[in-house]
């Protein structure tokens, strides 16, 4: 229907680094090995990676492949425009940046109720439907972070829409505050084609604790990650799955699967229930380290790095885990108990993850002082 290869796609916001810069030799040869395996789409937006995300994908995709090879999304995020007048003039960008001249795909970026309400404010739908028009994106969509019902509201309000990417994994499955079922279920109800993000959930149905990782051990089949993503995949609607890879190993492992997929079993549905419910008696911190927490936090404190660190004194019980948090993330950055309470981390999460409460019990668990 779009010119989709397969329902497995390479997305950007995790790309392999070297100092704080896109291994390009190495990116190169994913995006070459990726296509090679017979999948063409790649998902990408201005704020990943600071921006070097769209540019590494001009030097390592569109300048080395024809345009036709591949298929990139990109997205309008609210960062980057306060009225009407400045979201063009950012799109042209965006294709000079990308080194294209239309985008496959354009997502409203991470809708809810605040977002949605902004961007109706800018018409920025009526913006993205105009360039539509023009040629310069050929299909339009949105990318969604909020309960169900506001899901539905902009489904009603804009018909136009063609398709939805929703955070969608076993672990948030019937989460309250995700409702990536309810919010499945709205697309289904739509007719909307599902693209999924957060399949692994930022690493955490990757690294999992020794116990849930022995329940799919047993299996004797593939890599937890090879149950994350076939899990979502096997939903009816769903497009397209996109993954974050940031080596050619994670790249070969998740294609060596997803090149002929087949949906989960019975047998490894019930191995996927028992890890979410290990999961569920663990208490863990559900942050999936996306980042968008920390572009406006005033003290300047790695939300996500100290998040992890909680966790792996959680599961692990380990010193490393202190030293981490003394040694690396706050060194130059703020500490847990720096926050100010401003509440702009808690705006941003995808999540909706009570953030400066979470960091009070972060600051209690590694700060000796506010024990």
């Amino acid at each position: 229907m779009y010119n989709i290869k397969k329902n497995f796609g390479f997305g950007c916001m995790r790309l392999p680094m070297i100092d704080g810069e896109v291994d390009q030799r190495q990116f190169s040869e994913m995006v070459d090995t990726f296509l090679e395996a017979g999948f063409n789409y790649f998902d990408t937006a201005h704020g990943y990676l600071g921006g070097k995300s769209e540019l590494a994908l001009k030097s390592c995709l569109t300048s080395r492949h024809p345009r036709d090879s591949y298929i990139l999304t990109n997205k309008l995020t609210t960062f980057f425009f306060e009225k009407e007048e400045e979201i063009r003039p950012f799109f042209e960008n965006q294709l000079a940046w990308c080194g294209v001249e239309y985008f496959d795909f354009y997502l409203m970026h991470a809708q809810s109720a605040e977002n949605f309400a902004k961007f109706k404010r800018c018409h920025a739908y009526e913006t993205a439907l105009e360039l539509k028009k023009e040629g310069k994106i050929r299909h339009f969509g949105i990318s969604f972070h909020d309960h169900a019902d506001v899901l539905e509201q902009i489904l009603t309000e804009y018909p136009q829409i063609e398709v939805v990417q929703i955070q969608f994994n076993y672990l948030d499955y019937d989460d309250p505050a995700v409702q990536s079922r309810k919010c499945y279920e709205v697309c289904r109800k739509y007719g909307k084609p599902v693209i999924v993000m957060e399949p692994v959930k930022g690493g955490n149905l990757v690294n999992l604790p020794d116990e849930a990782r022995a329940v799919l051990d047993e299996l004797k089949g593939g890599s937890p990650a090879s149950y994350a993503i076939r899990y979502a995949a096997g939903f009816d609607g769903m497009m397209m799955v996109l993954s974050g890879m940031s080596t050619l190993d994670q790249l070969e492992d998740n294609i060596s699967y997803m090149r002929e997929f087949q949906p989960l079993s019975q047998k490894e549905m019930d191995a996927v229930d028992k890890v979410r419910n290990i999961f569920r008696s663990m208490n863990l911190i559900s942050c999936t380290a996306c980042r968008y927490c920390t572009d406006g936090c005033p003290k300047h404190i790695s939300i996500p790095d100290l998040f992890a660190c909680m966790n792996t004194k959680q599961l692990y019980h380990d010193w490393n885990a202190d030293y981490y948090y003394n040694n690396v993330h706050t060194k130059k950055n703020g500490k847990a108990s720096d926050c100010a309470k401003c509440g702009k981390c808690e705006d941003a999460c995808p999540q909706h993850l009570q953030i400066r409460n979470l960091l009070e019990d972060v600051a209690k668990e590694f700060e000796k002082t506010c024990r």
